[in-house]
């Protein structure tokens, strides 16, 4: 069997579509990167459909069903095959701000989307504007929030629901108007007023974050997507979320040679060709920051501690590339940034709770290039010169 990929979402299990992009949606032509969240194609609590009763009653997909059922117990049942092509979400702002600024942000510290928006709240200062609660992953694949008492304050960790008082991000889902009987994703951005889900959709909420609350905003002429970049924001959208933000988790969960060969072989081309651009460019776009870096720094940052070891990206370390691991430092670096980056929240949400890909639970060593030492030493991209500003992605 072969995970159905697409760039519109990543081929992660549907225990834990806490981590894997909501959708893709296209308009005019643009690309939008939305949130976390996966459906499975097949489920073994439910009868397959007619369409595919041959295979369902072929003996070795029983005793995989069987196996795979065993192994997960009743709370995890996984789809043996996970669509990329989930429904539409209800709660999109497709970038027009909520009436109300009484806001309030829910992300989990180990997801690469829910981290953008923590970025961004931090970059634009809007941290008294949008408050946040911090969930963690639970071991039966849900939000939850929970007191963690002794650790500093230098950097996010998880905590209680700050605004509703709830034990589970599903129950905050189902605080709305009507309920809510949808998978409770992060990140979530809650309208306090209304009681209602304001949008779930991570790049418009970042989106909202950079322009849509600048009278709130502590840094309001930071623009992390101005008019005249925001056709090349949108190319490199385009290279970056597929092969990249999506490319890891093509890795993690092919199952097949070809597949994974496929994926191992766009994400380190990929990689290459952004490098090669680092040499000549400070950021992406230029002199410039932008919500294009962002996006894929939330990956970069995960790569050596993660992806590189639990999804199998094991042809480079980012460390062994110059310019990339020396943009992530850049921006690591960046007032505010690296408290968002809790490694050890981020490693216990992947190898503690993805159990088929590591049975053991066991969270490895972190890597040294990891280390808040090592991020923290100087870049030297301040000097990039911007010949290389023009550039043209090419995205086939």
């Amino acid at each position: 069997m072969e995970t159905v990929i697409s760039c519109s979402s990543s081929p992660l299990t549907s225990q834990l579509h806490i981590f894997s992009p909501h959708k893709t949606r296209r308009n005019k032509g643009k690309t939008h990167l939305g949130s976390c969240h996966v459906r499975p194609r097949m489920s073994l609590d439910q009868p397959p459909s007619s369409s595919s009763s041959s295979s369902s009653s072929n003996p070795g997909t029983t005793l995989l069903k069987n196996v795979t059922k065993l192994l997960w117990g009743p709370s995890l049942p996984p789809g043996l095959l996970i669509s990329t092509v989930p429904p539409a979400s209800k709660f999109s702002l497709q970038k027009n701000p909520p009436a109300t600024t009484n806001l309030h942000l829910y992300v989990g510290l180990p997801c690469p989307w829910a981290h953008r928006t923590l970025i961004v709240r931090a970059l634009k200062g809007l941290e008294d504007t949008v408050p946040v609660s911090i969930a963690s992953p639970g071991q039966d694949g849900s939000w939850e929030f929970k007191a963690i008492r002794g650790r500093g304050t230098d950097i996010l960790v998880p905590g209680v629901d700050n605004v509703n008082g709830c034990k589970n991000l599903k129950e905050v889902y189902k605080l709305r108007v009507g309920g809510y009987t949808g998978r409770a994703t992060v990140p979530m951005l809650w309208d306090a007023d209304k009681k209602d889900v304001a949008c779930n959709e991570s790049y418009d909420i970042i989106q909202i974050f950079n322009s849509g609350l600048n009278e709130k905003s502590r840094n309001p002429s930071l623009d992390l997507a101005p008019g005249e970049l925001k056709g090349k924001i949108e190319e490199w959208n385009k290279l970056i979320y597929p092969n990249v933000n999506n490319g890891v988790y093509r890795c993690g969960f092919a199952q097949s040679q070809e597949a994974y060969d496929r994926a191992v072989s766009d994400v380190f081309d990929t990689l290459e060709t952004i490098n090669d651009h680092l040499g000549g460019s400070r950021y992406l776009c230029g002199e410039t920051l932008t919500l294009a870096d962002v996006c894929l720094f939330t990956t970069l940052i995960r790569f050596d501690a993660v992806y590189n070891v639990l999804f199998k990206c094991t042809k480079k370390k980012l460390i062994e590339y110059p310019n990339l691991h020396g943009y992530m430092r850049d921006i690591y670096q960046m007032p505010k940034v690296a408290a968002t980056c809790n490694f050890m929240e981020i490693m216990d949400g992947y190898y503690k709770i993805l159990f088929p890909l590591n049975p053991g639970g066991i969270r490895p060593a972190m890597p040294s290039g990891c280390e808040h030492q090592l991020l923290s030493r100087p870049h030297n991209r301040e000097s990039l010169s911007s010949v290389d500003n023009n550039m043209h992605v090419n995205v086939s």
